[in-house]
């Protein structure tokens, strides 16, 4: 993990988002990341909330923007928003609840027709704290994400379990996918796509972590 820096003070911002039916601990996740806290009182998101925190990853900073909404179909009109930028995706479902898991196809072809198709995602299988209750099993997520070709982790947000190795596997690979782009150009072209150290973004306009033709372009 860096150790503190100022705020702005980054080499990356990366555009993640939350997505999965509303329930299974989208927020929970964001919050234990982001603040390191968990509320077993916390209510359905209304719309759309994002946090950050920076990582680094291979000597640079990376500086993760992390959006959650309602899982709720009355909310699907923010959807184009939402998922514009976005580099990453953390595809979230309850083990305890199969319904879930059941709807985690339909999450992904919506991620998939509003993001670039080398999005980087992954399967979290949440609440695996409860294991006397659990209705989906470690290999079918692991065979859905193999399917899928997606990443694939279990977490706990109510007892910290993966949280960090599941959003920092992510950014890890995302990064990845950036570094090689500019070594293939031969010089910075994909990386200078990404907003530079100290270089604020407008939130309000979605600008994007990697705009477009940067890093993910096919």
């Amino acid at each position: 993990m860096a150790g503190y820096r100022a705020e702005d003070d980054y080499d990356y911002l990366f555009k993640v988002v939350l997505i999965g039916d509303s329930g299974v601990g989208k927020s929970n996740l964001l919050s234990r990341f982001t603040r390191n806290e968990f509320s077993l009182e916390s209510k359905s998101t209304i719309g759309v909330e994002f946090a950050t925190r920076s990582l680094n990853v291979d000597g640079k900073v990376i500086k993760a923007q992390i959006w959650d909404t309602a899982g709720q179909e009355r909310y699907r009109a923010i959807t184009s928003a939402y998922y514009r930028g976005a580099v990453g995706a953390l595809l979230v479902y309850d083990v305890t609840r199969h319904s879930t898991f059941e709807n985690v196809e339909r999450w992904l072809r919506e991620l998939r027709d509003h993001t670039d198709p080398n999005i980087v995602v992954m399967l979290i299988g949440n609440k695996s704290d409860l294991r006397h209750l659990v209705a989906v099993q470690t290999e079918d997520g692991k065979s859905l994400a193999e399917n899928e070709s997606l990443y694939f982790m279990e977490t706990s947000a109510l007892e910290a379990t993966n949280v960090d190795n599941a959003f920092a596997d992510v950014l890890t690979q995302i990064y990845r996918i950036v570094s090689k782009k500019a070594m293939e150009t031969g010089d910075d072209a994909a990386a200078s796509a990404v907003p530079s150290k100290g270089e604020k973004i407008d939130v309000s306009k979605e600008v994007s972590a990697v705009k477009k033709g940067g890093c993910c372009s096919s």
